[in-house]
């Protein structure tokens, strides 16, 4: 088996979506976190976007972009999350190319600077989340995003899904309800262990703390996670 280290910021999503991968690969890699603030020059010298997440293979050789991570891992690692007809495969990276647009639409009211920012990204969630729905009707009775199988679509969705659940405890959105196939495929992934990189409490508070830093609109109605639940 191949040695894995996989670079990272600690609360970055695209990261995230490479270490699920591994973790459901059941591959036993090292977690490295660096300070996005400082990113240090061996780093630099690995990542030719001067992003993360990079995984280095055998001390050697450097991968970069999430979803070329994904994709090679999953070709070399069993066992294959994609599914096996070439049909439902290119579906399936139809809707992980649709990641970036949906993680802007659902989460980036945390980055609104004003109450009608905030308001103006909100309304982009219904659409983001509509599509989803749409395409879950078609993809079988869950509760994952294929039917009963986990997939890199899975993988990829999980952490923007997981940051809309943090959004919604601070500062209610209410929207993911009116989206029961949606929700329930929210749920799963939620309940899924791979999905965690940390205990969920820890990271929540990880990521509350990052959005009071950033002192968005949103940053006002942040308290410690742990009053937030009672």
């Amino acid at each position: 088996m191949a040695k894995y280290m996989l670079v990272s910021f600690e609360t970055c999503p695209w990261v995230q979506r490479a270490a699920i991968v591994l973790r459901e690969k059941n591959v036993a890699f090292e977690f490295h976190h660096i300070d996005p603030d400082n990113r240090p020059d061996w780093f630099l010298a690995i990542s030719p976007h001067k992003k993360v997440p990079v995984i280095r293979i055998d001390d050697k050789d450097s991968l970069f972009e999430s979803n070329a991570i994904n994709e090679y891992l999953d070709e070399t690692v069993e066992p294959r999350l994609h599914p096996a007809d070439p049909l439902k495969r290119a579906v399936n990276r139809a809707w992980t190319d649709y990641v970036p647009t949906f993680a802007s639409s659902v989460t980036g009211c945390a980055y609104a600077a004003t109450k009608e920012a905030y308001e103006a990204a909100i309304a982009k969630i219904p659409e983001a989340f509509g599509r989803l729905e749409k395409a879950l009707e078609t993809q079988g009775n869950g509760p994952f995003f294929n039917g009963k199988d986990y997939s890199l679509v899975d993988a990829a969705y999980a952490p923007f899904l997981q940051r809309y659940v943090f959004l919604d405890r601070i500062k209610k959105i209410g929207e993911i309800e009116k989206y029961p196939r949606l929700k329930a495929w929210c749920d799963a992934l939620m309940a899924r262990p791979s999905t965690h990189s940390f205990p969920e409490a820890e990271f929540e508070a990880m990521y509350r703390a990052n959005l009071q830093k950033r002192g968005s609109y949103l940053s006002q109605f942040v308290e410690p996670a742990r009053q937030a639940a009672e």
